[in-house]
């Protein structure tokens, strides 16, 4: 496969030359949930994107023609680029200047035809802000050109003409999440995450601009001390690298003492997601039966210790004095 190839967000599986993908769709048949954008191979131009730059409104029909305006500049600069476009495209006149764009960079276009029932674009509006959404009249028109454009598109110049829902869609799913992993794990030749690879994995990457290690600092016995903070309210963890003495590796959080409210100590408990952070700061876990103190710990071994023999267990020696 050619290295340069433009394909659609589906892969369709292409001949060895050069694809630009033409996403063709209502302005409103699109699921309301936004695609994540870390590390995408397949970056989109969207004109829903291009009109809310232009009027802080992405709904804003009458912002349209500057909108597309804008997507075409944008294009022109980087049609080398691995990219799809995605717009609403059910006009002729709309797809004539991506067709010659498409020609210009030596690119044979696609057209993707989004065919999602006029009734369920419709009713995917109902979630989203009311400035996110298109007029009802302007959804049923947009699809009825979109259906009617579709024995023209060939003639148009269009490669292929294919449908959204017949796209190899998995491979290429997976193929970003694996890109994003490696990544993570610098296996790209990037420095990646580093050690915040396992917090980023437990915590999930919201919590990273939160982190900041604590060099230098004691109040874990040695174990390596991170804080996260924001405005008043903080957290400090320790990261323990022999977990039980098992060699496992993990990070406990550090919550009040459950002995005793005046202990200057420092007691802690294990932290295996944020939910454990959220109850940790909420003080959910101030009971926990898996908290350690470590002054209240320190006093209970001393105990054990110093305890002279033949005393530790007064009630054992009150038994045997009573069976002689």
């Amino acid at each position: 496969m050619n290295p340069n190839a433009i394909l659609t967000y589906g892969q369709v599986p292409p001949p060895r030359q050069n694809r630009h993908a033409i996403l063709r769709h209502p302005a409103s048949c699109r699921h309301p949930e936004r695609t994540p954008t870390r590390h995408s191979s397949t970056p989109a131009r969207s004109a829903s994107t291009r009109r809310s730059n232009r009027e802080d409104d992405a709904g804003d029909q009458d912002a349209t023609g500057d909108a597309v305006a804008a997507l075409h500049l944008l294009l022109e600069a980087r049609m080398r680029r691995r990219l799809f476009v995605d717009a609403t495209n059910v006009t002729r006149s709309a797809r004539e200047l991506l067709v010659a764009a498409a020609k210009r960079h030596n690119m044979l276009p696609i057209a993707v035809m989004v065919a999602t029932p006029g009734s369920v674009c419709i009713e995917r509006q109902g979630p989203r802000p009311a400035n996110h959404t298109v007029p009802e009249a302007t959804v049923v028109k947009q699809r009825k050109d979109m259906v009617d454009s579709h024995r023209t598109l060939k003639a148009e110049g269009f490669l292929e003409v294919v449908f959204a829902d017949s796209l190899y869609r998995l491979l290429p799913f997976l193929e970003r999440l694996s890109g994003a992993r490696q990544a993570d794990l610098g296996l790209d030749g990037s420095n990646g995450l580093g050690d915040l690879n396992l917090v980023a994995r437990m915590f999930g990457e919201q919590i990273l601009p939160l982190w900041q290690w604590k060099p230098g600092s004691n109040v874990a016995g040695g174990d390596r001390v991170a804080e996260i903070r924001l405005g008043q309210q903080y957290l400090t963890l320790a990261l323990c690298t022999d977990v039980d003495g098992e060699g496992d590796v993990g990070f406990d959080v550090m919550v009040p003492c459950p002995h005793d409210d005046e202990c200057d100590g420092y007691a802690w408990v294990p932290a295996y997601s944020v939910t454990c952070l959220f109850r940790a700061l909420n003080g959910d876990l101030d009971d926990d039966e898996d908290i350690v103190c470590t002054v209240q710990a320190r006093t209970t071994a001393t105990t054990r210790t110093t305890t002279p023999d033949g005393r530790a267990d007064l009630e054992e020696q009150a038994l045997e004095a009573i069976r002689g």
